[in-house]
Order: structure tokens, then sequence, then C-alpha cells
């Protein structure tokens, strides 16, 4: 059956005029894959299928094929698996963001393990000691911290709205996120399970002030609409911040943009933090505008044991609170700190972790990119009285190089929690060259991961290895690596 699609693909690509791809029926899905997709096998041909559940029978589409893969969506439910459930969200399918509802926890939990397990050895190709088990978020519903929003005069329809001809559209102005593939086009969201309900109150009550004040959605095509983006973040400590995001091009903009801004204070007298960015660029990003405060402060807390960080609107703090405590606790215990040790975070952000260990070293150096980042991880050793801290702004690569450590001192321990596309090689050959007894690796990426422990195979090896979830219903995952010089 695949076989004969295979045979004649090659025509195909080059010929101008493309046949329609095969549509195959009665397929098993057998397996979770990496990306949130769902696995099935045709004739020796993977084949990956988003929101199916193993188990399921389904006729398939195939949408796209590649020299060893091809993928497909599902057109037709043949029988569905006795493992799926049901979705909480109404939005799940659509909105993308939440790709694993409808299987189970206990499901979700062993695919990240697997994942884990699957990307140290085949890309690492090192010898790894037994996984310790994944360790599962302790809330699974309204557990985020922070969501962001995109706003929009171009709603996403449906297939079922774009199939109905006698359908009339009167309203085209969205509050929700981007869908997958269409970068001007929202998905209006209703309610989202990932962040306290109270986020869900807000975010509609823009909707409907914006609606009836006559206030412009963001086209982000033309460059032009007044609202155009919103974050709202909330703490541990009951704390809850806004930010909007506007493009005041007319003349009347600035008075509508502050009446909204004086409705949220007189409708949700609980947020301490309200503020706003006035944004002319091209992109959404915040990190290069200047944020101004409307009411209340430019920051909330957050706090972890007896400490306590403060996060502003450019902070980086990790979206499950709760979770990272715990990520952190691992992170700690791997650097097996006697209190005599020099320890280099690396990536540090805003001094989550060299704050979180810093009790416990002799002394912390925190290396991090974003300037206003550095700056908050001061603050933070300030507030919480640790004096023992030391913090550098700059690219990672050009910050730590062997006069770096030449200057500071060499270190004992090395943590080091990079983005998702992992350290760069001087980074690593930095590393090699320091030569720390420990090194604690902290990743959102097993993939990039991987490749990274795998150049310091030479000198280091994996002594345990520690998966956590951090947010439950998508298939990103946290990992943890202790490795110590052989």
């Amino acid at each position: 059956m695949l076989n004969i699609f295979l045979n004649f693909a090659k025509n195909i690509e080059m010929s101008r005029k493309k046949k329609p791809l095969p549509l195959l029926e009665n397929i098993t899905i057998t397996d979770i894959a990496a990306e949130g997709k769902a696995l099935a096998k045709v004739d020796n041909m993977v084949v990956f299928v988003p929101f199916g559940v193993p188990g399921d029978i389904v006729d398939i589409q195939i949408k796209k094929k590649k020299h060893s893969y091809c993928e497909a969506e599902i057109v037709q439910f043949r029988k569905y698996s006795d493992m799926r459930i049901a979705p909480r969200c109404e939005h799940f399918g659509t909105c993308g963001g939440c790709k694993w509802q409808n299987i189970p926890y206990e499901m979700q939990l062993a695919a990240k393990q697997k994942q884990v397990e699957d990307q140290l050895k085949r890309i690492g190709k090192i010898e790894l000691p037994e996984l310790n088990p994944i360790m599962g978020s302790e809330h699974i519903w309204e557990y985020r911290n922070k969501l962001e929003f995109g706003c929009s005069n171009k709603r996403w329809l449906t297939p079922s709205e774009i199939a109905n001809q006698d359908l009339v559209i009167s309203d085209h102005n969205a509050i929700g996120f981007h869908i997958t593939g269409a970068f001007d086009k929202i998905l209006p969201i209703e309610k989202c399970h990932l962040m306290d309900d109270t986020h869900n109150q807000v975010r509609n009550a823009i909707r409907d002030y914006a609606l009836s004040h006559d206030i412009s959605f963001f086209d982000l095509r033309a460059q032009v609409g007044l609202l155009r983006d919103i974050i709202i973040r909330n703490s541990n400590t009951g704390e809850w911040m806004i930010i909007v995001q506007f493009c005041m091009t007319e003349k009347d903009d600035k008075e509508k943009a502050m009446g909204l801004l004086q409705y949220l204070a007189d409708t949700f007298p609980f947020l301490t933090s309200i503020m706003y960015v006035n944004n002319l660029k091209c992109n959404d990003t915040i990190f290069d505008q200047e944020v101004m405060v409307f009411k209340g402060n430019d920051y909330i807390y957050e706090t972890m044991e007896d400490l306590k960080f403060k996060v502003g609107a450019k902070s980086f703090y990790q979206t499950n609170t709760a979770q990272a405590y715990h990520l952190y606790e691992v992170a700690r215990k791997f650097a097996s700190l006697t209190g005599k040790e020099l320890v280099y975070d690396l990536y540090t952000g805003t001094g989550t972790i060299a704050n979180f260990v810093a009790r416990q070293a002799a002394r912390v150096i925190g290396i991090e990119y974003v300037p206003d980042a550095i700056e908050d991880a001061k603050v933070n050793s300030d507030i919480n009285h640790i004096g023992n801290t030391t913090f550098y702004a700059g690219d990672m690569k050009d910050i730590l190089t062997d006069e770096f450590v030449k200057t500071h001192g060499q270190p004992d321990v090395i943590i080091t929690d990079p983005p998702r596309a992992g350290m760069h090689k001087d980074v690593i050959d930095t590393i090699l060259n320091a030569s720390p007894e420990t090194i604690v690796y902290v990743s959102c990426n097993p993939a990039t991961q991987a490749r990274d422990v795998a150049l310091l195979d030479s000198a280091y090896r994996v002594v345990e290895i520690q998966p956590v979830d951090m947010f439950p219903h998508t298939p990103h995952v946290e990992n943890v690596i202790k490795l110590v010089k052989r």
C-alpha cells in the first residue's frame, strides 16, 4: 500500500504538478513519539500523527513525505483506544499548546521518561546509569504562573466555520494563542486550564471592554491596531501582574489605552502590578521596550523555602513554581555542596539557582546574557541578605573564558542551565579546561543535553540522571544530569 506511494514519490518531486498524497485506512497507532505526536508504522515506514493515542485505529491522510518518515493527520476514527481519555479543554486539538490532554497523566510521564532515555542513548552514545523515575508535577492543572496572549483582528476560523457557507461572521477580533503555521491568526481562548482561573476572567474582561469601547485589535501584517498583546503573571505570594502591549499610532489611542487600564484597576483591585508598553516595532518581545507602570509595583514576589525572588516584567522565572522548587532541589542535591565550594552558575537568569545554593557554598558566580536579568539577580541576593554571590552579564562564550577562570578562580562545581539550543562548543571547551570536580547540567531539551554531555564524556562520567516534569499535557520535559570527573 505505502510502497506504491513511495515508488512514485520521486516522480512527484520532479514534476511541477503534484498528485494527491494517499489516504491510508485502518491504521493502528502504536506508540507516543517526540514533540507530542503519536506513531504508526505502515510497511516499515514510520508515520507521525498528531493527537493519536496508542490503540486508536484510524484512517490517516498523508500530508508530508520525507525520506525516512511521513507526517499525517487523522481523518476518521475506526476505533478509539481504551487508553484515550476526554480532554478537559474545549480548545484541545486546535490550540496546539497542550498535545496530551487525551492521554492519562501516568502515560504522559512514561512517554517523557522514555524520551529522555532514548535521546541520551541515541544522541549521546555514552555509558549511562539507570535513570531515576521521573518526578511528576504536584499539580497538572492551573500550574503555570505566566501566560501570554496575542490580540488580533484576524480570528482563526475552524474548519467547520470555513465549510459553512451560510455562516455570517461579524466579529474577527480575538484574544488568545497564535496558531501553528499561521503567524497572523489568533485562536480566541475562552478558558485555559493551565493557570489559575482568575486569568480567564481578566483576559475575557479585556476582550469585552475593547469590543464595547471601539478599541482596535492589532493587525500583524499591516502593523496597526491599538490592542496588541497581554501578559498575565501570578505568584505563590498571591500577587498578580498584568502587562498590556499597545500600538499607539492614532491621536486618541493614549486616551483609549489609559481607559482600559483604569477599567482593569477598578474591576480587579487584586492586580498589584498593572503595566503597559507602547510597542511600535514588528515583534511582540518587550526586552528592548520601556515598560511603564500604571498602578502598583513593577514587580511581584515569588518565594522558595525562606527565599524571596523579585520578578519583574522582563524577568525569567520558571513557569511552574511548585515544580521549579523540586527541580532546584535536585540540582542542589547533585552539586553535593559542603560550604567550601566555588560554584559557577551558567545561564543564571535572575539568579534563582545561584541564590538557592549560595548558603551551602563558599561563593557563587552567576553569568547570564540579559543585563536586566543580572540586575534582578543582584537584587534577589540583596533582599535575601546573601553576600557571597557575584553576577556578570554578557554572551556566555565571551564571558566564560580561560582568562575569566584564571581571574575568578577554578570552580569546584559548575551548574549549567542553558536555553533549548544547549551550550556553545567554546563554552564546553572552557568547562573542560576549568576542570571542576562536578558538573550539574539542567536542561529543557534532552536532545541538545545529550549532544553536550557526549562532548564532556572524555573527562566526565554521568553518575545520576533525574527527569522532572514541569509542563503536564505537553511533550516538554526537564532533565538534570550529574557528571563527575573521571
